[in-house]
């Protein structure tokens, strides 16, 4: 798989990362420990070399992220977080420098790992001066213990005071077909202070793979069912999106996630999504949408369809909302 930088910081990855959250938090059940290895070194095997985690997705995410590339941690980048109290995302925000500390040692110890490669904030505490958060990670740096800073969610004005303090390597935040938001506001600050982009959420949490529709049920425990934009109306009314995609899809003998993924890939030489999933079948699917090469034309036509579509639904619950975007 071909290698991307992430901004001006010289942090190579492999162009698609693979998202470990879902293994164990969020869609549903947890994968079984030694299927999720096996999920994670296949992954290598195909040539991903970049692995999120974050002590928010219990500390089981991170053991097990720790466990599966041990043996080929040097050739691998691993990304992990902090901020939220007791790394419980129910609880709250809590960025204190106190906190920070304990979270890279307590994430060192989970990951099996001297170093870690890329320290974001989980989300932005407005309690605490994002002045300190930088501060503080900048010492681990220092320190050793860090090698990158990265943000998550962050509003401009957020990432111009951590990027002041310490440089930001990346920003993680959600950006698909179907979530165009960042391009108004992030990307071009992104782009002016040399900062990466890693993409959650590539594929709209499944839904531009093809694979949900309106009669689709999710397991009771999966975050989907309290997100507006899965609601059966609305999933019924943003299926004319995923019909064009896979329209294209056809033409070009791939599969609508592989276009949505090469779009993506398409829009910045700095922006690399990070699809997850517990399934071998789909990695290896989306691997191959790291090698999609759209048009022109193609892209004007995706483009079209979602200026067309008039997407249902907002991404987030609007307790969770609050949180973004500071």
């Amino acid at each position: 798989m071909k290698k991307r930088v992430l901004g001006k910081s010289g942090f190579e990855v492999s162009a698609l990362g693979l998202g470990c959250m879902g293994l164990n938090f969020g869609y549903g059940p947890a994968t079984e420990k030694d299927a999720a290895i096996k999920l994670i070194r296949s992954a290598y095997e195909q040539g991903i070399t970049f692995f999120d985690t974050a002590e928010a997705y219990g500390k089981a995410n991170e053991e097990v992220v720790g466990e599966a590339v041990a043996p080929f941690r040097k050739e691998v980048v691993i990304a992990t977080k902090f901020g939220f109290i007791d790394g419980d995302s129910k609880k709250g925000l809590d960025s204190r420098p106190e906190r920070i500390r304990a979270v890279a040692e307590e994430s060192l110890r989970r990951l099996k790992t001297d170093v870690i490669d890329l320290f974001y904030q989980h989300r932005v505490d407005p309690q605490v001066p994002m002045e300190d958060v930088a501060g503080t990670v900048k010492d681990l740096i220092k320190e050793g213990k860090v090698k990158h800073f990265g943000l998550s969610e962050a509003g401009v004005a957020s990432i111009r005071k951590a990027h002041a303090v310490q440089p930001v390597t990346a920003l993680q935040s959600e950006y698909s077909i179907w979530w165009r938001e960042p391009e108004k506001e992030i990307i071009p600050v992104l782009e002016e202070l040399g900062i990466g982009f890693v993409t959650f959420s590539p594929l709209g949490k499944g839904f531009l793979t093809g694979a949900i529709n309106e009669n689709t049920k999710f397991d009771p425990t999966d975050f989907r069912n309290i997100v507006p934009r899965f609601t059966e109306e609305n999933r019924k009314a943003n299926q004319k999106l995923v019909d064009l995609l896979s329209t294209i899809a056809s033409e070009k003998h791939a599969t609508t996630a592989q276009i949505a993924l090469g779009w993506l890939l398409a829009q910045k030489p700095w922006i690399v999504p990070i699809p997850g999933t517990t399934k071998l079948h789909r990695l290896t699917e989306n691997i191959g949408g790291a090698s999609i090469q759209l048009s022109a034309g193609d892209i004007r036509a995706i483009d079209d369809a979602f200026k067309a579509t008039n997407i249902q639904g907002e991404r987030y619950p609007a307790s969770l909302q609050s949180r973004v975007g500071k």
